[in-house]
C-alpha cells in the first residue's frame, strides 16, 4: 500500500501511536529552528542584491529576435 492515500493514512497513524499525537507539529518545529542565513534578501544588502538581479532578469526579453 505504500504510496497510496490509504497507506499514508495508516503510517500517520502510527507514527502518532509510536511518537505521541504531537509528533508531526514537532518534526515542523524542528525544521523551521534549523534555518538561520534569512534567504536571499536577508539584510539590507541583500535588499539591493535582491532587488538588482530582479530587474535584470525582469528586464531580459523571453521573445526571440524575428530575422
Amino acid at each position: 500500500m505504500s504510496g497510496t492515500t490509504k497507506g499514508g493514512l495508516l503510517a500517520a497513524k502510527r507514527n502518532k501511536q509510536r511518537h505521541g499525537q504531537d509528533f508531526y507539529a514537532r518534526i515542523g518545529r524542528l525544521g523551521g529552528k534549523r534555518g538561520h542565513t534569512g534567504g536571499f534578501a536577508a539584510g539590507a544588502a541583500g535588499r539591493q542584491r535582491a532587488r538588482y538581479y530582479g530587474a535584470k532578469g525582469g528586464s531580459i526579453s523571453r521573445r526571440r529576435a524575428k530575422i
